[in-house]
């Protein structure tokens, strides 16, 4: 089993969770965050406001997945989270060791 933790922008995290709508996984769960990456502080638009802060507002979606299913939900992840533009998020995998019944 793999964890998949995909921090992405507000405004596409419902884009990414009704990607994941038909895909079958384990488990999911949703925080809101804020952090920064490489576009540090600059100025940045969100809904239609603009922002110069040095954290942004982030969606954090953490998915449990099967191995066969991994690659599957990672691209299905990424084409719903992907606008081009610095600050899209990242998308990590870890490992996760069976939990007993």
């Amino acid at each position: 089993m793999k964890q998949i933790i995909a921090i992405v922008r507000p405004f596409v995290a419902e884009k990414v969770l009704e990607a994941l709508k038909r895909a079958p996984l384990e488990g999911l769960s949703v925080r809101e965050v804020k952090g920064y990456g490489r576009q540090k502080s600059y100025l940045d638009k969100y809904q239609d406001t603009e922002y110069s802060l040095a954290f942004l507002p982030k969606v954090e979606i953490s998915v449990w997945v099967d191995e066969m299913r991994l690659e599957e939900t990672v691209q299905r992840i990424i084409s719903a989270a992907r606008t081009g533009r610095m600050g899209d998020g990242k998308l990590f995998v870890l490992p996760v060791s069976e939990s007993p019944p």
